[in-house]
């Protein structure tokens, strides 16, 4: 049911709702007397996809998520292995032109293969099935590993996750996987967007992960007050942070994070590690 609800809930983006709210109000102001209720709603929503897709607005939601974990740096103790969430690989696109294809998310495969072979002893884990309701194409896990391994990564490394349909399932289903034991250090791979989210999943499932952040969608702070010259990048983006914003909100409300806005913790000592029950 929730799986259902996030994505109906894709229907509420901003770029959606302001040209409705527009197309709204022209209907009110030509089709009946409510002069200044049409007025405003047409107004609103021209304006207000203006204002989002010009103005940084999509920059100033969704910096603090990107800003939430800082970049990894290796301090030299070992790593057991390295997950990565999908989302980078677009399914329909790949089955209908038999053609390996990804979208604006694929630095999360591109940092998945350099941390493989940055470390060759850590276990290579892909988690991800297929988000879409309804949806008979394979999983994402299993078509993204398959290219993979003609690029030269060794099957005998990747573990597969093909249950999960939501960054929840991806952290309750890894975790049963893979059986994470007390010292280990994993990485967790996917975007810094939707870092906060994820690792608030995978802490709330009892799997302590490292965030490894890639596909950054802002330069950093000087984009908060740098304006946009294409309309619908700025939509996009701020339909990106929405979607993730109302995100972590249901995943707070219905028990699936520990925290409104999960944020880095210490790392727990050999031996404090352990094992959530399966909820």
């Amino acid at each position: 049911m929730f799986h259902v609800m996030s994505q109906i809930g894709g229907l509420l983006a901003p770029s959606n709702v302001m040209p409705v709210m527009g197309l709204l109000g022209l209907i009110v102001l030509v089709a009946t007397p409510w002069r200044r209720m049409g007025l405003a709603l047409a107004g609103g929503g021209i304006c207000g996809i203006l204002v989002a897709g010009l103005l940084p607005v999509g920059n100033w939601a969704i910096f603090p998520l990107e800003q939430r974990f800082p970049a990894f740096v290796d301090d030299g103790r070992p790593i057991t292995g390295i997950i990565v969430l999908s989302g980078a690989l677009e399914l329909t696109r790949t089955a209908a032109r038999r053609q390996f294809t990804v979208n604006g998310a694929a630095e999360r495969l591109f940092a998945f293969m350099d941390l493989a072979r940055r470390y060759p002893g850590a276990r290579l884990v892909y988690s991800g099935g297929n988000s879409r309701i309804g949806s008979r194409l394979p999983p994402e896990a299993w078509t993204a590993t398959e290219y993979l391994k003609t690029l030269g990564l060794p099957g005998s490394r990747l573990t597969i996750e093909t249950r999960s349909h939501n960054t929840w399932e991806n952290a309750r289903e890894t975790r049963n996987l893979v059986r994470p034991g007390p010292g280990e250090r994993w990485l967790l791979v996917t975007s810094a967007w939707h870092m906060p989210r994820a690792v608030g999943s995978f802490e709330q499932a009892g799997f302590h992960v490292i965030p490894y952040p890639v596909d950054f969608q802002t330069n950093g702070a000087r984009d908060l007050w740098q304006p946009l010259t294409v309309v619908g990048q700025g939509l996009e983006r701020l339909d990106l942070a929405a979607r993730e914003w109302l995100g972590l909100i249901g995943y707070r409300l219905s028990g699936r994070t520990g925290a409104l806005f999960p944020g880095p913790r210490a790392e727990p000592k050999s031996g404090e590690a352990k094992l959530a029950t399966a909820k």
